[in-house]
């Protein structure tokens, strides 16, 4: 395939030469913006005449898709493609490839981590420490009461790649668990061996929540003053998957008012938060900067399985993962 034009909208890495060299040894053309806050007409002449648009950010809305003159496909850099009009693309027959599998275990990690830091007090221990270390005694008030983790319920909304894995990881720690997944086949709960229940079943019974679905029409917004008020007043939140699943204002409401214990966040609405987040200065939120995707391998990982992506794009083959069921 010759004469091709791959255009990135945005990325966040350093910078992208190892691509550019690649793509050169491969006679593609190649050119790279950060356009993740410039106006839409930006993004269009910056990507017109491509043949391939790889996306991180940027939205593709349905304006962008109508003005592309012969894109064939769109690789988004990551796992969620909220960001992407799928039904445009839909539409004129692009299929939207995206990631799944480059930080699966990543993400996992920084949801056990966060369930631990919230169920051990481990920021207000440090709290404790230094206040006690102040006043030449200890004073433990500021992390009882605590509870043995073993034998609580944790529950999962979503059992796919990430929730199957974070249930996998912590099986042997005692927990009994608490699924949702409406959308797990028979076999792969034969697979985990493993029963689902409603959502309902999950908030009011779980000691931890831990949320691993993509955002849709239908999660946007999950946690809510509803879900939140069918909480245990011990119970603990963690959202490591979109930031609209979670109505913020609702769960700063309850993290004040006592409706839940506390609450794990990595992700955001808007990213960073603006300084009058109101999650910020709760002693009993624990906020990571949307990086639980992240590690050195990930970060490798991924651009090695985006250009897996283009080599497959140059010989004619489908995407490895479609969301629009295109290819």
């Amino acid at each position: 395939m010759s004469n091709v034009k791959v255009v990135v909208t945005d990325f966040i890495e350093p910078d992208l030469e190892w691509e550019a060299k690649e793509l050169a040894r491969r006679g593609v053309e190649f050119r790279t913006h950060q356009l993740k806050f410039a106006p839409s007409t930006d993004v269009i002449a910056a990507t017109r005449d491509a043949d391939l648009v790889i996306v991180n950010m940027v939205p593709i809305t349905t304006e962008v898709i109508s003005n592309w003159e012969k894109c064939r496909l769109v690789i988004r850099h990551g796992v969620g493609y909220d960001n992407v009009d799928v039904k445009a693309l839909r539409k004129v027959g692009i299929p939207l490839c995206y990631v799944p599998d480059y930080c699966a275990e990543e993400v996992a990690e920084q949801a056990i981590a966060l369930l631990f830091a919230l169920g051990r007090k481990l920021v207000a221990s440090r709290r404790v420490l230094e206040s006690s270390s102040a006043q030449g005694s200890w004073d433990f008030a500021g992390v009882v009461p605590m509870f043995l983790m073993a034998g609580q319920n944790l529950g999962i909304i979503g059992c796919g790649r990430i929730g199957s894995l974070v249930y996998r990881k912590l099986k042997s720690f005692g927990f009994k668990f608490l699924i949702c997944d409406p959308y797990l086949s028979c076999e792969q709960k034969r697979e985990l061996g493993i029963e689902v229940v409603d959502e309902e079943t999950v908030f009011r019974n779980s000691d931890y929540v831990t949320i691993h679905t993509p955002l849709t029409a239908e999660t946007r917004h999950l946690v809510n003053a509803r879900t939140l008020g069918m909480m245990k007043p011990t119970a603990y939140l963690v959202n490591t998957a979109r930031g609209p699943m979670v109505d913020v204002p609702a769960l700063a409401e309850a993290l004040r008012n006592g409706v839940i214990a506390g609450a794990g966040i990595d992700v955001f609405e808007v990213e960073p938060p603006p300084r009058d987040f109101p999650l910020f200065g709760l002693p009993n939120a624990i906020l990571t900067p949307h990086l639980s995707w992240y590690s050195e391998d990930s970060g490798r990982r991924i651009r090695e399985l985006i250009m897996v992506e283009i080599d497959r794009f140059l010989a004619g083959q489908p995407p490895r993962y479609t969301a629009n069921c295109l290819a």
